[in-house]
C-alpha cells in the first residue's frame, strides 16, 4: 500500500535549501535505489555483518572453553600445577572408586584414599612447614529454605576431613584461609566433576605447597567436606562445630555445575576484597557482575550459602566450573568429560589466589571482625575480558562513569554539527525518534524469536529439540531477533522520504544518538538500581559516541558507501561487541544445558517454557550484541528483501528443528525412576509399583513412544498413561527437588514373597515410651501433649535420605532447637512441615519426639530413599538407550496418625 510521505515538519528533518539559523545548506538529491539494488545492497550489509561477528564469535568460545590455557602433563616440574598429576586423583575417585553418595561404601573408601594422600605428603613436607590433619564427624539441626521452601536438616555422624597447613609458628587462632570442596557425589553419578574435581584441584595444591616448601603468611585449612549434595550439610557440620571454626577469615568455595568451561566466580562477598584479591591475582581471570546477578536466579545452592550467608560471615569466593552441564548430577559425570584446560585454569587461579589471600591485610579472624570491621561497601564492578584481564571499579567510580553517557546524550541537542543545523528543539525531536525506533527494535528482537518458538511448538509434539543441537538454536532465534531488531528501522525509513544528502545527515545524527542514549539509560537505570549488569550498557554507549564522527570523516575520504565508511562506525564498537559476545555465547550454551532441568511449571505452559526462555535469552543477548551498530548499518541492512531473508532463514530452521531429535549420549534426557513400596509397619507390603518422572518439558511419553521396548517390559498400555494418577508423595524422599519432577503414571509392579523376605524387616515408625517412665502422651502444658517415636530404617543399610511430611496440630519438636520451618504444600495439600534426616543414625533408628498443641491426631507421611535396586529394577534401567540419563532408587512410603 502507498502511503505519503512524512514532511520535513513531521520528523525534524530540514527541508532542502533550509535557511534558518541563517545556514544554507548546499544538497544533492539521492537518487532512490531500485528493488534490485535495495536486494543487493541489504543482503551486502548482511554478509558485512556475518563477517564482521563471525571472528568475534570464534574468538569467544575458543575463550569460553579454556583453549588459550595450555595443560600440563604429569612430567611437569613440581613447582607448577599439573592437570594430569589433578587427573590421576579423579581417575582414582570417579573412576576405580564408584558411587561416593552419602550411607556408600564408596564414599568412604573415597575419605581414606584422600587420608592417605594428605598423610603421605604430611609425611614428606619439610620441618618448616606444619601439617594437621583432623578427621572428626559432625552432628547438627537446622532449618533452612531450599529452592524456595523450607525444610528442616537433622543430620547425625557425617564426616569430614580437614587438613591446616601454616608455618610451625602460627597461632591456633590465627586468621586462616578456608578451601572448601565436597568429596561425596550426587545421587546415581560417578562425580568426576561434581566434585572429584574440586578434592583433586586441592589435592594437587597441597603438593605444590609441600613440594616447593611454600610457607603461606596465614594458615591454609583444605576441608574435604563429606556431604554438599545432601543440602549443605557438611559444610553446616564443620562451620557450627569444628575447633578451627572461628579463625576462618577467608574462604574459597571450588564446585562444579559442569565439566568444563570458565573457573567462574559467581558469588563474592561480603565485603569487596574478596574481589579485588581475585581481580588483581588470577591467572586467568573468569568473573563479572553481570554473572552473580544472574546466579541468584538459578535452582540450587553451594556451600558458599553456609560460610558466608546464612551460619557465618566469612568473606570470599563462590567459584564454580559452569559449562557441559549435559552431564551435571547424571551417570555420565565421568572422568574423561572433565576439561583439560579447565582444571589447569583453576589449578594455577588456586595457587595464585592463596598466594594472595593469605597475604592479604584485611584478612582476619571472627573476633577481629567482630571488633574492627570493614566498612562497608556496595559490591564493586568487575568482569574479564576473555579471561586474559580484569577490569574492576568501586561502586562509587560506576556512578560517576555509567551516568556520564547520559549526560552527554542530554547536552548533545544543544550543540550543533556539521550537516545538523536545525533547531535544539527539532534535535531533540531527532534524538527522541531514534530512541523509540530502538527502543522498539530491541523489543521485537525478543519478541519475534519468541514467536518463531511457539509457532513451532504449535505443530510439533517434541520441545527442545535443540538441546543436543545448540547451532540450530542460533540458527533459529538469531535471524527472527536481527529482523525485529531491523523492522521498525524499514518502517521509519519507508516512512520518511530522504531525497538530499543534509536529510539524510539528519537522519543519521538522530538515529545514531537515539542508539546511544538508550544504552546511556540502561546504563544510568541499571546503575542506580544496584544492578552491576549496567557496565555492559555503558561500554557500548561510551565506545559509540564517537562512531558518527568517525564515520563522516571517513565518509569524506572514501566516500559516502564505501565498506571503509561504514567500518569507521562499526570499529569503535567491536570492543564492547567483542566482549557481550563472550558473555552472550557463555549465558546461551549455559542456559542451552541448564534447560534439560528446567523443571516442572503448571499445564499447559510447561511444554513452552525451555523454548520461549531460550528464545527471549536469545534474542536479548543478539539485542544488546548488535542493535547498538544499527543506527548507521542499518542503511544498508533494514529493508524489506533483508527482513525477509531472515524471517525465511529463521522458519525453514524451526521446521528442520523439528525433524532433530533433541537428545543424545553427550546431552541426555534426565529420568528419575523409583521402585516404590507403599508398606505397614516392620513386616507389610500393601503395593509395589514404578514410579517415573522428567525434569525437562519433554514428558515420560515421549520415551514411552521412542523405546517401545519400555512400556512392553513393564506391560503397561501407554495410551491410558494419563488416566493412572501416581501417588504424589512417591518422590517425598527427594523434597524439594521433588517439586521440580513432573511425574508419570504409576506402573502396578508384582513382588514375590522371595523379595518380601529380603526386604524386612521395612522402615517404619513407632511410638515408643518417654524418658523416666512418663505415658507415652505426657501432658506438658495445658491442651499440649508430647509424642516420643522412633524410625527404624529396618534392613536397609544404603539411605540417601529419609523425610518426613507432618500434618496436624504441631507447636514444637526435638528438631532445629524446637523451632518449626514455614508450612509446606505437597500437591495441594493441607499445610504441612518438612524434616529431613540425614547420615548415620545409630543403629538404623532415630529417635525424636513432636509437640501437638491440641489432642487431634498428627499425620506423618514417611519416606525413605534407598539407592539399592533388586535385580528386576535393574534389568527394566538396562533397557533405557544411552540418551537417557536415569537415576533410581528404592523408595520406602507409609502413613501414620499420632
Amino acid at each position: 500500500m502507498l502511503r505519503r510521505p512524512l514532511k520535513p515538519q513531521d520528523t525534524g528533518l530540514k527541508a532542502p535549501g533550509d535557511h534558518r539559523n541563517g545556514i544554507v545548506e548546499k544538497t544533492k538529491p539521492l537518487a532512490p535505489l531500485s528493488s534490485t539494488q535495495a536486494f543487493k545492497v541489504s543482503l551486502g550489509g548482511l554478509l558485512f555483518l556475518v563477517l564482521l561477528y563471525a571472528p568475534v564469535m570464534w574468538l569467544a568460545r575458543r575463550s569460553m572453553y579454556q583453549k588459550h590455557v595450555t595443560p600440563l602433563p604429569a612430567s611437569t616440574a613440581l613447582h607448577k600445577f599439573s592437570q594430569e598429576r589433578a587427573m590421576a586423583h579423579i581417575l582414582q575417585l570417579a573412576g576405580n572408586i564408584r558411587d561416593r553418595q552419602q550411607s556408600s561404601s564408596g564414599l568412604q573408601q573415597a575419605f581414606e584414599y584422600v587420608e592417605s594422600e594428605l598423610r603421605n605428603l604430611q609425611i614428606k613436607a619439610s620441618p618448616e612447614l606444619r601439617v594437621e590433619i583432623d578427621d572428626s564427624f559432625a552432628t547438627g539441626s537446622f532449618n533452612m529454605v531450599f529452592l524456595g521452601h523450607s525444610i528442616s536438616n537433622t543430620y547425625r555422624n557425617l564426616r569430614n576431613l580437614a587438613v591446616r597447613v601454616s608455618a610451625q609458628e602460627a597461632q591456633e587462632g590465627e586468621a586462616a584461609v578456608l578451601v572448601n570442596g565436597h568429596l561425596d557425589g550426587p545421587l546415581g553419578s560417578p562425580g568426576a566433576a561434581d566434585c572429584a574435581s574440586c578434592v583433586a584441584t586441592m589435592l594437587e595444591v597441597f603438593r605444590y605447597i609441600v613440594d616447593t616448601n611454600w610457607i603461606p603468611p596465614s594458615p591454609i585449612v583444605f576441608l574435604f567436606n563429606g556431604a554438599e549434595e545432601l543440602f549443605l550439610l557438611g559444610a553446616h557440620g564443620f562451620i557450627t562445630t569444628h575447633k578451627w571454626r572461628d579463625s576462618f577469615g577467608a574462604v574459597i568455595n571450588i564446585e562444579a555445575s559442569g565439566a568444563s568451561g570458565p573457573d567462574l566466580v559467581v558469588q563474592s562477598g561480603p565485603g569487596t576484597w574478596p574481589s579485588r584479591v581475585y581481580a588483581q591475582s588470577a591467572v586467568y581471570p573468569m568473573a563479572n557482575t553481570a554473572a552473580q546477578d544472574v546466579f541468584p536466579l538459578i535452582p540450587g545452592d553451594t556451600d558458599y550459602r553456609v560460610f558466608s550467608q546464612d551460619f557465618s560471615d566469612i568473606p570470599g569466593l563462590d567459584i564454580l566450573f559452569i559449562l557441559d552441564g549435559y552431564v551435571y548430577h547424571t551417570g555420565y559425570d565421568r572422568p574423561e568429560k572433565v576439561g583439560p584446560e579447565s582444571l589447569q585454569a583453576r589449578g594455577e587461579n588456586l595457587i595464585s589466589l592463596l598466594q594472595a589471600f593469605t597475604s592479604a591485610p584485611e584478612l582476619k579472624n571472627s573476633t577481629d571482625r567482630a571488633t574492627n570491621p570493614e566498612p562497608v561497601e556496595k559490591r564493586p564492578i568487575f568482569f574479564d575480558v576473555f579471561g586474559q584481564w580484569m577490569v574492576i571499579y568501586s561502586q562509587k567510580v560506576a556512578v560517576g562513569l555509567h551516568l556520564l553517557p547520559l549526560g552527554v546524550v542530554l547536552l548533545i541537542p544543544n550543540y550543533a554539527s556539521k550537516g545538523v543545523q536545525s533547531t535544539v528543539n527539532k534535535r531533540i525531536r531527532l534524538v527522541l525518534v531514534g530512541l523509540v525506533v530502538q527502543t522498539v527494535g530491541c523489543v521485537l528482537a525478543t519478541v519475534l524469536p519468541l514467536f518463531i518458538a511457539i509457532l513451532r511448538l504449535s505443530v510439533s509434539s517434541t520441545a527442545m529439540t535443540w538441546f543436543a543441537h545448540p547451532w540450530i538454536a542460533y540458527l533459529m532465534f538469531v535471524p527472527a531477533s536481527l529482523a525485529g531488531l531491523l523492522l521498525p528501522r524499514a518502517i521509519w525509513y519507508g516512512r520518511i522520504k530522504i531525497s538530499n544528502e543534509v536529510e539524510q545527515k539528519e537522519l543519521d545524527w538522530g538515529s545514531h544518538w537515539g542508539g546511544v542514549a538508550l544504552n546511556a539509560l540502561a546504563s544510568a537505570g541499571w546503575t542506580l538500581l544496584g544492578v552491576g549488569s549496567g557496565y555492559l550498557n555503558f561500554y557500548w554507549a561510551l565506545f559509540m559516541m564517537p562512531a558518527l564522527s568517525i564515520f563522516q570523516a571517513m565518509q569524506r575520504t572514501f566516500g559516502k558507501d564505501s565498506v571503509f565508511s561504514m567500518l569507521g562506525y562499526v570499529l569503535p564498537g567491536m570492543l564492547p561487541a567483542a566482549y557481550i559476545c563472550y558473555y552472550m555465547a557463555i549465558c546461551i550454551q549455559f542456559i542451552t544445558e541448564k534447560m534439560g532441568m528446567s523443571g516442572t511449571f503448571p499445564l499447559p505452559y510447561a511444554f513452552y517454557v525451555a523454548d520461549a526462555i531460550l528464545a527471549v535469552v536469545v534474542g536479548f543477548f543478539v539485542s544488546l550484541a548488535v542493535s547498538p551498530l544499527l543506527p548507521i548499518l542499518g542503511n544498508w541492512i533494514a529493508k524489506p528483501p533483508a527482513i525477509r531473508f531472515l524471517l525465511y532463514l529463521s522458519i525453514g530452521s524451526a521446521a528442520i528443528s523439528s525433524q532433530l531429535f533433541p537428545y543424545s549420549a553427550a546431552a541426555p534426557k534426565r529420568v528419575v525412576m523409583g521402585h516404590s513400596f507403599r508398606t505397614s509397619g516392620p513386616d507389610e507390603v500393601l503395593k509395589s509399583s514404578y514410579n517415573f518422572a522428567t525434569i525437562d518439558p519433554n514428558p515420560m511419553k515421549f520415551v514411552w513412544k521412542n523405546v517401545p521396548a519400555l512400556p512392553q517390559a513393564l506391560q503397561m498400555d501407554t495410551s491410558t498413561e494419563a488416566v493412572i494418577k501416581a501417588d504424589p508423595n512417591v518422590f517425598l524422599a527427594l523434597y524439594p527437588i521433588s517439586r521440580l519432577l513432573t511425574q508419570a503414571a504409576e506402573v502396578p509392579a508384582s513382588i514375590s514373597e522371595g523379595t518380601k523376605k529380603h526386604l524386612l524387616p521395612l522402615p517404619h515408625l513407632r511410638v515408643i515410651e518417654a524418658e523416666q517412665g512418663d505415658h507415652t502422651e505426657a501432658s506438658v502444658s495445658s491442651g499440649r501433649r508430647r509424642v516420643h517415636l522412633e524410625i527404624n530404617l529396618g534392613a536397609l543399610d544404603q539411605v540417601w535420605s529419609t523425610v518426613m511430611n507432618i500434618t496436624g496440630p504441631l507447636a514444637s519438636w526435638s528438631f532445629a532447637d524446637g523451632k518449626l520451618p514455614k508450612t509446606e504444600s505437597i500437591a495441594g495439600g493441607p499445610p504441612s512441615y518438612i524434616s529431613r534426616l540425614t547420615g548415620d543414625s545409630t543403629g538404623g533408628r532415630w529417635q525424636f519426639w513432636l509437640e501437638a498443641y491440641s489432642l487431634d491426631p498428627v499425620r506423618i507421611e514417611l519416606a525413605v530413599l534407598d539407592q539399592q535396586v533388586d535385580a528386576e529394577t535393574q534389568s527394566i534401567i538396562d533397557l533405557f538407550p544411552s540418551w537417557v540419563a536415569v537415576v533410581a532408587g528404592s523408595m520406602y512410603l507409609s502413613t501414620y496418625f499420632v
